[in-house]
């Protein structure tokens, strides 16, 4: 990740025909807005899979850690090395199953904490560290299936799964957990039937003298709307980012996005009224317009249909884009935008000035939720880390590789 911490190195930016922005201090903000709703033994793991999705994880575990995350989750045993790998020592559970001997090797070596879905995966896990003639336990984390229906043991099955990996050797069971289907639902039905089915599960482990020392149900949307499920840990994804998973959540706690996406002006031109635009023609001026061209499309992770429908914030004000997005680049009306130049900057999600244009609003246009938009952005685009948010104003702020 580059960052703009420092001043003197304007120059290079002017090299980034379009770029990612993440807003350190509203990172920070988030952590400590979403750890005042807990209790004080209740800690929050940070989600930075997907590469923090799509922020950067090794900055923002970094970031999340140093403002009060005790934990973080990935998906992939990659992932897990990829913040090892960065110097990261707090602990990292990986929530995804794996099975391949390969990963197992590698999750002991680099000391990530499996998530243990069935019987079979623990002997498999235990009978591979018993082979590497393994000193250490490895601390693993039992997943029950209490109405996702994705990963997960059953929970009715809760005391034998626990039972039988806690006879196996060189593993240590530190939590148990399970996932939340609908916790961003207004309807708790579903939510509510799977806590009971957790806490039942819970209540006969405890009877059996099984029960783990950590237990976690809570993803950002129940963490906002049940205070009962936080638990001995929450699981904080989204809103680690600034959004919400729902509009009815909105209220519970103020959080600050922390992304933003940025592109220059790379051409401008006057076209005359009945000028088709980009590929297929599919919109044609209807009157004398100035159009402007910006070096971003849907190889970068704009989403092709919003072509003709979405807006863009240039000089705080809003314009449309116009014809097709296209692989590399996107066209702009901006006859309405005075004093524009080449290389001057475009806010394509974020704010500029009065306005806000925010991944909700391109999930709402495409149909679909935005986690995929947030994931969606391709590496080419630089994601730049800003300490100080007055720095990215107007987009000359210096980036520094590291």
């Amino acid at each position: 990740m580059l960052s703009w911490d420092q001043t003197p190195e304007l120059a290079p930016m002017r090299c980034c025909r379009a770029w990612v922005e993440i807003n350190l201090a509203a990172l920070r903000h988030n952590v400590q807005q979403l750890k005042g709703l807990l209790p004080a033994h209740t800690q929050m793991m940070a989600v930075v899979k997907a590469d923090a999705y799509g922020h950067g994880a090794v900055t923002v575990a970094q970031t999340a850690l140093q403002s009060g995350a005790a934990w973080l989750g990935v998906a992939t045993v990659p992932e897990g090395i990829e913040l090892r790998s960065a110097g990261i020592q707090a602990p990292i559970l990986v929530m995804g199953a794996v099975n391949h001997a390969e990963e197992m090797r590698a999750m002991a070596h680099w000391r990530l904490q499996p998530t243990l879905v069935n019987p079979k995966q623990a002997l498999v896990f235990s009978d591979l560290l018993s082979r590497l003639a393994s000193d250490r336990p490895v601390t693993v984390h039992l997943k029950l299936d209490t109405g996702m229906t994705r990963l997960g043991f059953p929970w009715a099955e809760a005391v034998e799964f626990v039972r039988f990996v806690r006879q196996l050797p060189h593993l240590n069971i530190d939590s148990l957990y399970s996932h939340l289907a609908t916790a961003d639902s207004p309807d708790p039905t579903i939510m509510t039937q799977q806590h009971q089915r957790f806490r039942q599960a819970v209540t006969a482990l405890g009877h059996h003298h099984l029960l783990p020392s950590r237990l976690h149900l809570a993803n950002t949307a129940a963490t906002l709307a049940a205070p009962a499920l936080h638990y001995d840990m929450v699981r904080i994804g989204l809103g680690l980012y600034g959004l919400y998973p729902a509009p009815h959540l909105q209220t519970t706690v103020r959080l600050q996005p922390v992304m933003q996406v940025k592109a220059r002006i790379t051409h401008l031109k006057e076209v005359p009224a009945g000028t088709g635009v980009s590929y297929g023609h599919q919109y044609v001026t209807d009157r004398p317009m100035r159009l402007g061209v910006i070096g971003i499309g849907y190889a970068d992770g704009v989403p092709r249909p919003l072509s003709n429908q979405m807006e863009v914030l240039v000089k705080g004000q809003r314009v449309r884009q116009v014809g097709a997005i296209t692989m590399d680049q996107m066209m702009l009306d901006l006859t309405a935008v005075p004093n524009l130049q080449e290389g001057d900057v475009v806010t394509l999600l974020g704010r500029d000035g009065p306005h806000a244009i925010t991944p909700d609003d391109w999930a709402a246009m495409t149909n679909t939720i935005s986690w995929e938009i947030l994931c969606g952005f391709k590496h080419r685009l630089p994601r730049i880390a800003i300490a100080d948010p007055a720095m990215a104003l107007g987009g000359v702020s210096s980036p520094l590789e590291t």
